[in-house]
């Protein structure tokens, strides 16, 4: 599967995605239900046939409904996205995107959190990244 593939979805799809990202799975009224805007019935079901045909969800049927779920799992796809987002807002600098990041956050940071990022950086520095 390429590598930029979820970067190529229309807002919409792009809309639909996340919700099935965020449920796990699910059935078009559910998709409907959780989507920023109120979008018609037959628009959200062609719309996600359209992202069944392009391979990025797949279904099953469970008594008269179809279950839509991704192809593509949420690591992967978490990665893509912010792979994309460091090179569209942060010039490919993960350092920029995370002062941003601290800048955004509500609050300080735990004792714990700084432990675990110090661990995060040590573990990348050991592997060369």
């Amino acid at each position: 599967m390429e590598n930029k593939r979820l970067m190529q979805l229309s807002k919409r799809e792009r809309q639909i995605m996340d919700v099935i990202y965020m449920l796990g799975e699910a059935t078009a009224a559910d998709v409907r239900r959780n989507l920023p805007e109120k979008v018609g019935d037959a628009s959200v079901r062609k719309l996600i046939r359209i992202l069944e045909g392009k391979g990025y969800l797949e279904h099953r049927r469970h008594g008269h409904s179809y279950i839509y779920s991704p192809t593509i799992p949420r690591e992967i796809a978490s990665r893509q996205a912010v792979r994309h987002l460091l090179r569209t807002f942060f010039q490919g600098s993960a350092a920029e995107a995370v002062s941003a990041l601290l800048d955004a956050s509500e609050g300080q940071l735990s004792e714990k959190d700084i432990l675990e990022l110090s661990a995060l950086i040590r573990e990348a520095q050991e592997k060369g990244r």
